[in-house]
């Protein structure tokens, strides 16, 4: 199919914003800002349209690592929410490097995430110094510590604070050539008006290369996997809900006879069905026990921020349907619209019933997962309620009857 790598970087950089609020307490767009300042230093580099491509990707990915459970719950829980607390641990440039293994780049860059908390003088996490260090990650660096010095939240700046921010790079965390850069920009009164929130994605897209290729479907598939690993790693308790849904997806459409091209495309609303989740903080979505009325409102917003995320991807239209209608009912007592059978497809009652029957199968803190028949039980009388397609459940019931 035609893939936007623009559309679905915006749609990232939307969701991945919501993982740096809850673990970082950074304001909105810190990723739209960061990947924007980086673009401003890469055009003024001598590099290809690939490779300012490939660097706004990265910048936008950056600290895709911040969404693992397993860091967040090794530091000590006295720490309040701040930068130091996650940008102080190598340990989300090891996972945000892994996670990205499979985007589709179109230079191959390698290290830069890992990396992009190296210092020009050596005084980084891993002690590379000078060239030793990935172009584009000493670019991510400055333009990731000018988000982080200044918190900006559009507009409240004096030129001089910028200076001071520019000089203080100087002392050892760019190269000369960078610094040089960065003085220029410094002078640029554009630069930094178009960091308010209100024009900070027209001037995002305006710098990033526009990029749309023919990408078959699995190759799609890849890199929506990589997102769907992020999503549940950021809680212990769905560590596999999303690749468990997708697994479920693609035997139900096999059972069904679907084509290659709609199997695939059931299998990636699967993997960002829960897109929306990294809105979601997780001090609610890790509580150990059933969740308060107040916590549950909370938690039924991810379905809006999936379809938010999802519905600007050109080619994408059914997937967003089938990803972001997983919480709605036949009798229209589902959410985030309320909407009744008339309005869902087949598919998108199809992942209904599949992430219904997946989540009861799941430990959850508070229970044990379901055998296969108690799960059926549920689901079947929630299809006898009018919830559930009953159809659909009974297909689920001898699809997955002998092999769970």
């Amino acid at each position: 199919m035609q893939f936007s790598l623009n559309d679905f970087l915006i749609a990232v950089s939307f969701a991945l914003d919501f993982v740096e609020m809850d673990r970082l307490g950074m304001q909105s767009n810190h990723g739209k800002r960061t990947a924007y300042l980086t673009l401003c230093i890469a055009r003024r580099l001598d590099l290809s349209e690939e490779e300012v491509y490939d660097a706004a990707a990265l910048s936008i990915l950056h600290d895709n690592g911040l969404s693992e459970s397993s860091l967040y719950e090794q530091l000590p829980q006295e720490w309040n929410h701040a930068v130091t607390r996650f940008e102080g641990s190598r340990g989300h440039c090891v996972i945000g490097e892994k996670n990205v293994k499979d985007y589709p780049f179109l230079t191959e860059p390698e290290g830069v995430i890992l990396y992009h908390h190296e210092r020009y003088d050596g005084n980084g996490f891993f002690g590379l110094k000078g060239d030793e260090i990935p172009l584009i990650s000493l670019i991510i660096a400055a333009a990731d510590s000018f988000e982080n010095y200044f918190k900006y939240a559009g507009g409240d700046y004096s030129h001089e604070k910028v200076l001071e921010w520019v000089n203080s790079c100087e002392a050892g965390m760019v190269s000369p050539q960078l610094a040089a850069i960065l003085h220029q920009m410094a002078e640029d009164q554009s630069v930094w008006e178009n960091l308010s929130n209100d024009r900070i994605e027209p001037a995002l897209d305006a710098l990033v290369p526009s990029f749309e290729m023919e990408v078959p479907l699995d190759k799609i598939r890849q890199v929506t996997g990589v997102f769907s690993r992020i999503v549940d790693s950021k809680s212990s308790f769905t560590r596999r809900h999303s690749k468990g849904l997708a697994e479920k997806a693609a035997r139900m459409a096999e059972y069904y006879k679907k084509g290659q091209e709609e199997t695939a495309r059931l299998v990636i609303a699967a993997d960002l069905h829960d897109l929306g989740k990294l809105a979601v903080p997780n001090s609610i979505l890790d509580v150990p026990r059933a969740l308060t009325p107040e916590e549950f409102e909370t938690v039924k917003r991810h379905v809006y921020y999936t379809r938010v995320a999802l519905e600007n991807i050109r080619g994408f239209e059914d997937i967003t349907e089938w990803a972001a209608n997983h919480h709605e009912k036949l009798n229209g007592k589902g959410y985030p619209f309320g909407k009744t059978g008339d309005e869902l497809d087949f598919n998108s009652r199809l992942m209904g019933c599949l992430d219904v029957y997946q989540a009861l199968t799941e430990d959850r803190p508070y229970r044990k997962g379901m055998a296969h028949s108690q799960a059926i039980k549920v689901l079947s009388d929630m299809a006898k309620n009018g919830f559930v397609d009953n159809s659909i459940t009974k297909d689920i019931d001898q699809a997955f009857g002998f092999v769970i």
